[in-house]
């Protein structure tokens, strides 16, 4: 691979854009000037590159955590708010990451974003079923009988079929820990409406075996590593 063809891949421009950056000499490598754009190198992920003093490191695919923020949309082209691709570096959305799934502008939390489509397949696919907790405070004090309807299955208006929960459990009076298997439109705040309560706040906490990290501030995104990608695919423990 070539120096044009990597500055390209990681999503710094058109080739012609990231010749430029090259040839201007902005490009240091083991901090050495690098000015050739066709210059062949041994690329590996975890290659090391400065462009403008700034460290970069490559990475074939991108697997990004978002803890989202309230009042950020989950498109490119959103309608009412922000675009949580605005909390990136431009880089990111250049090279086609795109969010697996989507969260309703006004829930926080976990938001997975990448460029590998295999993975977005993954954790979209109702086929495969994958767990996603939520934490919903809700307007009215849980009772038994609202969290036995979760778990039982609680017909949605249009559906043909009930929705249950994988578990339902009373954090708080008014705290509910639901972990679902399906990403319907507004799943969380209509299995809850259905059972007799309302949403009020809803934060995503966990999908699959990965919970958002306590030290990840609101609005800030990190790379996943090898680890977090197996965790991922765990399911979590949902014994009461």
């Amino acid at each position: 691979m070539d120096l044009e063809t990597l500055l390209f891949s990681q999503g710094f421009g058109s080739r012609r854009q990231c010749r430029g950056i090259v040839a201007e000499g902005r490009v240091r490598i083991a901090g050495i000037v690098r000015d050739d754009p066709h210059a062949d190198l041994s690329v590996a992920p975890g290659l090391e590159f400065e462009i403008d003093d700034r460290l970069w490191t490559y990475r074939e695919n991108a697997y990004i955590a978002l803890n989202k923020p309230a009042g950020y949309e989950c498109s490119r082209d959103p309608q009412h708010h922000l675009s949580v691709f605005h909390l990136l570096p431009p880089q990111l959305a250049a090279r086609g990451v795109q969010s697996v799934g989507r969260l309703d502008q006004d829930t926080t939390g976990l938001l997975l974003l990448s460029d590998d489509g295999a993975f977005v397949h993954a954790f979209t696919s109702p086929k495969r079923k994958v767990p996603k907790v939520y934490l919903a405070t809700v307007r009215h004090p849980l009772d038994d009988e609202q969290l036995a309807k979760l778990r039982d299955g609680v017909l949605l208006h249009g559906e043909s079929k009930p929705s249950a929960a994988l578990a339902a459990e009373r954090r708080d009076e008014r705290l509910l820990e639901l972990t679902v298997l399906e990403g319907k439109y507004h799943q969380v705040k209509r299995m809850v409406a259905a059972a007799g309560n309302r949403v009020e706040k809803l934060h995503r906490e966990r999908v699959g075996g990965y919970a958002l990290p306590d030290s990840l501030g609101e609005g800030a995104w990190r790379w996943l590593d090898d680890a977090d990608l197996a965790a991922l695919r765990e399911a979590p423990d949902t014994t009461p």
